[in-house]
């Protein structure tokens, strides 16, 4: 048995108050999808209790889920199962970029910038700001709001899909480049004004004091793993706590980081746990996790080029 593993699951259960809805994304993005996308509600029942999350909070949460869009759901006789709407597919998608992420992005040292032009009412600004933040933007100012890596036209999108397509018009998105001209403030200036880093950098040190303890047993004693429900819930527990630092996470390049920025040690440690976590993992959903008709949809071979190394470098 890997003590510090069950001393996470433990304390996960000790919680007073457990986001449910969160913990089931984290579930139907890292688990299920890789499984054919679909889930029947007792096998997601069966999956989370000995995390202490009882029927009554997973049938809640799934109902709110479905209503705020993010699930949909089918029923087969009296069973009923679950998978992503096209718009929860493409948050987890947008989600799993980051967290599977092989090293640390490619900056070609150009910023994306949006500006607001538009005489908005302030709700609309409000919402502005709040979709463009989930997407990693800083903001200069009520009216300009800045990314080094951003896909301007995926970013549009994103704001069709959030309910903003009236705001486009007053919307003009720009690239541009550091002229590194002497004596005026430059890119680490533009970071410090756009982003407050500091509560990230304890969020990620925090986290990596967590899950190390776990990494340093298994290192040590590789059978440790072989505990297959542990193995899951602690991967569960893993994603899912490095998800909600990531949805923080304006994925700023190295360049543009503090030196010992945590985030690259929290990155290396989750891409390591996760890799020994694995295969035990998933002999326990062999089991487990089930479609409506009872069937256990095979595992996709798509999951093992998580967190492997990507295309190259551009030029």
């Amino acid at each position: 048995m890997n003590v510090a593993m069950h001393a996470r699951i433990d304390d996960f259960r000790q919680q007073k108050r457990v986001h449910a809805g969160s913990l089931i994304v984290s579930l139907f993005g890292d688990i299920v999808l890789p499984r054919g996308g679909r889930v029947w509600l007792g096998s997601l029942i069966h999956l989370l209790e000995p995390l202490g999350v009882n029927e009554r909070s997973v049938r809640t949460a799934v109902f709110r889920l479905t209503k705020d869009e993010w699930l949909c759901s089918e029923a087969l006789g009296r069973r009923s199962e679950y998978r992503l709407t096209t718009s929860g597919e493409r948050r987890c998608a947008d989600a799993a970029r980051q967290i599977y992420a092989a090293r640390a992005p490619y900056w070609d040292r150009r910023w994306r910038q949006i500006l607001v032009l538009g005489a908005f009412a302030q709700k609309d600004r409000d919402a502005l700001r709040r979709a463009l933040f989930w997407q990693g933007f800083g903001a200069l100012g009520a009216e300009c709001f800045v990314h080094p890596r951003a896909d301007l036209p995926s970013v549009l999108d994103a704001l069709l899909v959030d309910g903003l397509a009236d705001l486009l018009a007053g919307l003009m998105p720009l690239l541009a480049a550091d002229a590194s001209l002497v004596g005026t403030a430059g890119n680490a200036d533009l970071v410090a004004r756009a982003w407050d880093l500091r509560e990230l950098a304890q969020a990620y040190t925090e986290f990596v004091s967590t899950y190390n303890p776990v990494l340093v047993e298994l290192r040590s004693d590789p059978l440790a793993a072989a505990d297959e429900e542990g193995a899951f819930l602690l991967r569960l527990l893993l994603i899912h706590d490095y998800r909600r630092l990531l949805l923080r996470d304006p994925e700023l390049p190295e360049q543009l980081l503090p030196t010992d920025w945590p985030g690259e040690s929290a990155r290396l440690l989750c891409k390591d746990l996760y890799r020994r976590l694995l295969m035990p993992a998933e002999r326990h959903l062999d089991r487990l996790l089930l479609t409506a008709d009872g069937a256990c949809p095979p595992l996709q071979p798509t999951v093992y080029a998580r967190f492997a190394e990507d295309d190259p470098l551009p030029p």
